[in-house]
Order: structure tokens, then C-alpha cells, then sequence
């Protein structure tokens, strides 16, 4: 928790004088005014309409009573959650337990209308909120939890109904009985709500370290040097991103540069854990002149996380351009195309100095951004499309890549290492403040940033000489069970190869 506790106090300080300056104070109360308003109207409409599910079976009277409890109730919820909110934190954990089992009550409302007259019942609808609840977590752990609490709930609400029952047939000789009561039921409203809240309550006790945490809101670049902060313009990142970018910035764009690297220069990269005197020379030009090489790539999944993948590279991958690696060896057999497209000149990158770098096109010129883009060579279709950058913090330097997402980046920030064998390792696990991986909103107005860390996600990158061939072993972790690994062969293009 503590190992980004200085970007969060940067991106707090900065807030901070942002509005403090001549003439911004009211600028900035203006933008925060009608902000919160719109949360706390977004959540009275979501507690009124929770409240009239969960009292749906109780006569317009109590509905109505329900709806406004409702809309009071989570309203005032969420005004104090939001006072209380630090800088650069999300709303308080139990504000969101509550606002998850208020968008939970519909959905049970729902299912019971499905099942018709008697309902489905509370086991079936706890145990679907419950799994639904936990597949949102992505955790494998909190998958596996989600039905567990949902039918745990479930069966004790089941009991609550037969006992329900129980007191509407010693009722049967007296006063008669009303609504739920009589049919001894419990609504599915109930059910869903309560199996969410009691398993994000139990995931809240389990697994206390957060996968995704809050690290600077509103902040300009400097403050989050570990973020790439380039976002894709349109829905669709595509092999045409480095194009449209340089449009942005006004540099020139030069395409399929013949002889640049991914860095401009491994010495950069220098610090306590990599000497880069010390790599071999097949490993130095590889990152120095990328593209004198072709590329291989065998990916090898691990077996239960291919439906997933399915499903994201489907809904996701697909549609954006970006981060769409081949599903098998066989589809990986078409070959890849691997370019590196440049922008020289034009309006620099806010906060991004780090860019700039020799081995430009022109002599003279800088390197404002090198993007390398590999797709598949058949088909031209995207796998990846990232931006390559270097930067020193304390004496060390790290390699960050972003990958451009509509107005949005996931950055992997990669700290440098030596390897027995004269290679490199570049990984994003450390106990540095800076290695790790970013998911950042980029305001398309100010280019201020909302940045979080990704900590469930890791990834290590070994490239090495292997009989005169450059390999690289690139395997990735996510909430830490292995899930894929990605096996590289370089190899060196013929003299003047235009093609791959």
C-alpha cells in the first residue's frame, strides 16, 4: 500500500495549489460544486429504485415509502462518503458495499418477475448475484467466492422463508395474513441484495491487499513520470495510431523506419541492478536497431484462463487495435510484422522529455515518439501497438510502455536487470516506487491524469543469446497465477529487406 504513497501526496499537493492560484479557486469550486451534486443525484435515483424492489410485494404505500427511504438513504450515503473522500482515494469501502447491493435489488426484482408467480426462489438468485458479484472481482479466488457466499446466503434466507411459512399456517385461524407473509416468501430483490453485500463484505476481510488502487487524480504528467500519457483519439488504436498522433502533435511522421531501436541508447537504462557495459552485444543492438530483426511468436496459454481470453479478444481486443496476441501457436505460424514509426519535431508531449532521443530519421532532429507496432503479416491485424520510452528516477532507469487506449493509456513501467548470462531482464515486479503497471484517464481538455495501479497484473521479459540468436521469454501474471507466456525468436533481416 505504501509503495506509490508519494505520488498520491504529489498528485495531492498539486490539487491542491491547482487551486490556490489568482482567479482558479472559483474555477475549481465550480467544478467540484455541480460534480458531486450529479453523484449524489445519480445515487438517490439508484437508492429510489432499489427501494421500490425490495418493497415491491408490500402494497403502494410501502413502495413509496420504500422509494423515498431509498433515495434519502443512499443519498445521504454517498454525501458522506464523498466528504470524507481523501485526495486521491475512491469513496470509503462501505459506501460502496452499499451502492453495490442498491444495483443489485433490481436485478432481483427482475428474476423474480422471470420465475413468474412464485419467484425462483432465494437459493438460485443469491447464488447468480453472488457469482455475478464475484466474476466482476477477476480474481480466480474472488470467483470462486462469489457463488460460495451467494449460496450460503441463499439457503439461510431459504430458512428464513420456511419459517415464514411456519408462522402464516399458525396464523390461518386468526387475523389473515398479507404479502410476503402469506406466501412465506423471500423476494428475489432481497436475495440478490443480500448475497452481494455479504460477499464483498467477506472479500473485504479475505483479501485486504487491493488489486486496483488509486494513485493521482487530475494531476499534470511530471507528477506520475512511471505514465506514458498518450491516448488513442478514436474508438479504434490501429497500425494508423503513430499517424494520426502526429497530427496532434504537428511533427513530422515518418513510417517503417529502416534503422531504429525501441530505445535510442541501452546506456540509459544504466542503474544498480544493470550495468549495460556488461550485456551482449546481440542484446544491445536488438533494443538499439529493433528493426534489423524479424520476429517469431509463440504464445503459450495457460489452460484456464482461454475462455477468458476468448471473450476479451472478442468484446475488446478486436475492436480497439490493441493487445491482441495471437490465441495459438498455429495462428501464430502466419507470422508478424514488426515496424517502428517515429514522430520528429512538432509540439511536445506535456511533462515528457523523457522521449526526446537520438537515432532520428533526419540527422539533427529528435525523436519525439517511437512507436513499435507488430501486427500479423498476412492479414495486417493489430497485436500490439505500443509507445517505447526511457526515463531516470534516482539514479536508475526505467523502460515504460504505453499502450494507447480511447482516451486512456495502460502503461508497463519495467525496471532493468543484468542477467548470468550477459542478457537483460526487464521486470515490472519491485519494491521500487515505480515498476508496475498504470491504467490512466487522460483529460482530452486540460491532459490532466487520473492514474491507478494495476497491482494484480505483472509481467517479467528475458531476452538473451541463445546459439547466436537473440530469444526473449516474456511471461506475465495476473493476481499472481501464471497465465501466459510469449516465446520470441529474433532474426536478423537480409541487407535491405523491406519487407518483415
Amino acid at each position: 500500500m505504501g509503495k506509490h504513497r508519494k505520488a498520491r501526496e504529489r498528485g495531492a499537493r498539486e490539487r491542491g495549489a491547482g487551486v490556490r492560484g489568482p482567479g482558479q479557486r472559483a474555477a475549481g469550486n465550480r467544478a467540484a460544486g455541480p460534480g458531486r451534486a450529479q453523484q449524489i443525484g445519480i445515487a438517490s435515483a439508484i437508492g429510489a429504485l432499489a427501494g421500490a424492489a425490495l418493497t415491491a410485494q408490500r402494497g403502494r404505500a410501502v413502495v413509496t415509502a420504500g422509494v423515498l427511504a431509498g433515495a434519502a438513504g443512499l443519498g445521504a450515503a454517498e454525501a458522506v462518503a464523498r466528504a470524507t473522500q481523501r485526495p486521491g482515494e475512491i469513496p470509503a469501502l462501505w459506501s460502496r458495499i452499499v451502492m453495490s447491493g442498491a444495483l443489485a435489488a433490481p436485478l432481483g426484482w427482475a428474476a423474480d418477475r422471470v420465475g413468474g408467480v412464485g419467484g425462483m426462489g432465494p437459493v438460485p438468485v443469491a447464488t447468480a448475484a453472488g457469482a455475478a458479484a464475484g466474476a466482476l472481482g477477476l480474481r480466480p479466488q474472488k470467483v470462486a467466492l462469489g457463488p460460495a457466499v451467494g449460496v450460503t446466503v441463499g439457503l439461510g434466507l431459504a430458512r428464513l422463508r420456511r419459517a415464514g411459512r411456519r408462522r402464516a399456517r399458525r396464523r390461518a385461524t386468526g387475523p389473515p395474513a398479507t404479502g410476503a407473509e402469506l406466501a412465506g416468501r423471500v423476494p428475489g430483490a432481497v436475495a440478490a441484495a443480500a448475497a452481494v453485500v455479504g460477499y464483498r463484505a467477506v472479500s473485504a476481510l479475505l483479501f485486504r491487499d487491493p488489486q486496483l488502487s488509486l494513485l493521482a487524480e487530475r494531476v499534470k504528467p511530471p507528477s506520475v513520470p512511471f505514465v506514458v500519457p498518450l491516448a488513442s483519439q478514436g474508438r479504434y488504436v490501429g497500425t494508423g495510431y503513430v499517424r494520426s498522433l502526429a497530427e496532434v502533435l504537428g511533427g513530422t511522421y515518418t513510417p517503417d523506419v529502416e534503422d531504429i531501436g525501441i530505445v535510442a541508447d541501452l546506456d540509459e537504462l544504466a542503474g544498480p541492478s544493470f550495468d549495460p557495459a556488461g550485456t551482449d552485444p546481440l542484446v544491445r543492438e536488438f533494443y538499439e536497431h529493433t528493426t534489423r530483426f524479424a520476429l517469431d511468436i509463440v504464445p503459450e496459454w495457460r489452460l484456464w484462463v482461454r475462455p477468458g481470453y476468448l471473450l476479451y479478444r472478442t468484446l475488446l481486443a478486436r475492436p480497439l487495435g490493441q493487445a491482441n496476441v495471437p490465441m495459438s501457436q498455429r495462428e501464430a505460424q502466419r507470422g508478424v510484422r514488426s515496424r517502428i514509426d517515429t514522430i520528429t519535431g512538432g509540439r511536445p508531449v506535456p511533462g515528457t522529455p523523457r522521449l526526446a532521443g537520438d537515432g532520428a530519421p533526419a540527422a539533427g532532429e529528435a525523436v519525439t515518439v517511437r512507436g513499435w507496432i507488430r501486427s500479423a503479416a498476412d492479414t495486417g491485424e493489430p497485436i500490439y501497438v505500443g509507445i517505447y520510452t526511457t526515463y531516470r528516477h534516482q539514479g536508475r532507469g526505467y523502460v515504460s510502455v504505453g499502450f494507447p487506449l480511447p482516451q486512456a493509456s495502460f502503461t508497463a513501467t519495467l525496471l532493468p536487470r543484468g542477467r548470468p548470462d550477459r542478457g537483460l531482464v526487464l521486470d515490472s515486479r519491485s519494491e521500487l516506487d515505480q515498476p508496475g503497471h498504470y491504467l490512466t484517464y487522460i483529460d482530452a481538455q486540460t491532459g490532466e491524469l487520473t492514474t491507478a495501479a494495476v497491482r494484480g497484473f505483472a509481467e517479467r521479459l528475458d531476452v538473451y543469446v541463445e546459439a547466436g540468436q537473440v530469444r526473449a521469454e516474456h511471461a506475465f501474471w495476473v493476481f499472481g497465477f501464471p497465465f501466459l507466456v510469449l516465446h520470441y525468436r529474433m532474426h536478423r533481416k537480409p541487407p535491405r529487406d523491406g519487407g518483415r
